[in-house]
């Protein structure tokens, strides 16, 4: 490359106009060649863009919220260097070549194995601020010598320190994104809209296709089947439904006017756009049984069973109920208590117990079951978890209930959602289910009165034990529900053993029909 030849420290004359320039200058000095040379390669080289930089100060921030609900909430106590040693670590998951130690009374954080920043060890009792600061000027010293971890970037960064911690913790605890945060505030809230969902109709006409108990479309008094003319004076189109679904989106409090018509009836209907609760709670009524089945525990879960129950009680009532929480993977807790609330008279329901003060909670039953003593059959399989094996374990443990399919998921801890100040949130592990009887959910699971997984012929089996006036599997319930906390996974197995997880399948519904028959094979099954 050649180089044009750079001005000299000290500023020449100007030459005046007219004036002869000298045929020959005088060579510039080597300190003026090399500064020339370096301002080329800054020239050549750009300096790294202002958001490339680690933002320590967020940094500090994040993981001060985060520690302190840790330190303070989790299950299990932490110790401050521990909490650091391992979320130091979560850069090597990012880059292998970054590790990080603890020896002689110093946390070490090293790349290729030479040492690139060092922290003395903090005392036992330091704050989570003092811990969030060397933190961050940890993460911040990995992020200037990898160029793995500055790809990854700086949100990626703080999940994966924050999950390193939770690895070595419990399975549940977790670090969830902004973007994913929101996502999950909207399946436990209910989403933004009307509560309605548009589908063609008859002749190409678009109509309600269905509407959500308690949103503003029901509580107007509007139908599945009522056809939608006009949104906000704009005709609606089968043609261009996603255009029409498009218009009733919308902020919360929003208003949007509707034109209907049912039958020969045309209306107008003003709507306000609220949180409407999901529909996770679905009925059908067959040979005189009501089968209900529950997808999740979301806000409103409880109100939607309890409507349910009264319609199907204005045809009379039905004489048996099977409660399907087949799948169901749990969801709020206080749903989950007020679900069982349905169907007891008193007594305990659940409880909760943890380290923090506030961990420990019990829920009573008001009184009131709406099932009226009726048989009540509670499908159950290996991938029903947390508040729904929270509701099965307790309708067991206190006789309401008989139980059928296969042992459960057997997560038994309850997370604390902990908002972080980037809009991320930290489920925090802070306390353990117990069952009425005293047993802890937690890798054990809930044991089925009548278990379905072994096959089709130990259930035809397990079926004529019944009708003998046997209970097949009673030794292995009351052996479960006399466990207590903590259980060690060697005999967490030992007792899940005789009814091992399965997935659901029709034996399930076919027993439980038979036990609802039946009543000397329910009153039989019921019996611990």
């Amino acid at each position: 490359m050649r180089w044009g030849r750079a001005s000299a420290l000290k500023a020449r004359p100007a030459i005046r106009a007219g004036q002869i320039r000298p045929r020959s200058v005088p060579r510039p000095p080597a300190l003026t060649l090399l500064l020339a040379f370096v301002l080329a390669l800054l020239v050549c080289v750009p300096a790294r863009a202002e958001d490339d930089r680690f933002p320590r100060v967020q940094a500090e921030t994040v993981l001060a919220e985060a520690f302190s609900a840790i330190i303070e909430r989790h299950l299990t106590a932490v110790a401050p260097n521990d909490l650091l040693l391992w979320s130091l670590r979560g850069l090597t998951a990012l880059d292998a070549g970054i590790t990080g130690e603890i020896a002689e009374g110093r946390l070490t954080l090293r790349s290729g194995g030479a040492p690139i920043a060092a922290q003395v060890l903090l005392g036992a009792a330091s704050l989570p601020q003092a811990l969030a600061r060397s933190m961050a000027a940890m993460l911040g010293a990995g992020w200037v010598a990898s160029a793995a971890v500055r790809e990854a970037g700086f949100e990626r960064v703080l999940q994966s320190s924050l999950e390193e911690v939770f690895n070595h913790l419990d399975p549940y605890s977790r670090y969830v994104t902004a973007e994913e945060a929101a996502i999950a505030r909207e399946r436990r809230i209910g989403q933004r809209g009307l509560g309605l969902r548009l589908a063609i109709g008859p002749r190409r006409s678009v109509v309600l296709a269905t509407v959500a108990p308690g949103g503003p479309a029901a509580l107007s008094r509007l139908r599945p089947g009522d056809r939608l003319l006009e949104i906000d004076g704009v005709r609606v189109s089968a043609e261009d439904l996603p255009d029409a679904a498009a218009r009733l989106e919308g902020p919360t409090g929003g208003a949007v006017t509707l034109t209907l018509a049912r039958g020969n009836q045309r209306m107008r209907v003003s709507l306000l756009r609220a949180p409407v609760p999901p529909e996770t709670v679905t009925s059908e009524r067959r040979d005189g049984i009501l089968y209900l089945r529950l997808s999740a525990f979301s806000q409103g879960s409880a109100s939607q069973l309890v409507g349910a129950l009264t319609d199907a009680s204005l045809a009379g009532a039905p004489r048996g109920y099977v409660l399907d929480l087949r799948g169901n993977r749990g969801g709020l807790l206080p749903q989950a208590a007020a679900v069982a609330d349905v169907f007891l008279q008193s007594g305990e329901i659940l409880r909760t117990e943890g380290r923090h003060p506030d961990s420990g909670r019990s829920w009573i039953a008001s009184g009131g079951d709406l099932a009226q003593g009726r048989p009540l059959v509670v499908l159950v399989d290996g991938r029903t978890a947390s508040s729904a094996e929270a509701v099965a374990a307790t309708l067991g443990d206190r006789g309401r209930a008989v139980l059928v399919g296969s042992g459960t998921t057997g997560k038994g801890l309850v997370q604390i959602v902990i908002p972080l100040p980037n809009g991320a949130e930290l489920l925090v592990s802070w306390s353990r289910l117990i069952a009425p009887q005293g047993w802890p959910i937690q890798s054990l699971g809930v044991m089925p009165n009548l278990c379905t997984s072994l096959g089709e012929e130990a259930t035809g089996a397990a079926l004529l034990m019944l009708a003998e006036g046997e209970t097949p599997m009673a030794v292995p319930v009351a052996r479960l529900r006399a466990a207590r906390a903590p259980v060690s996974p060697e005999d967490a197995q030992r007792l899940r053993a005789p009814c091992p997880a399965a997935e659901g399948r029709d034996a399930d519904m076919s027993a439980a029909r038979a036990l609802i028959a039946r009543h000397n094979l329910y009153r039989t099954a019921l019996q611990p």
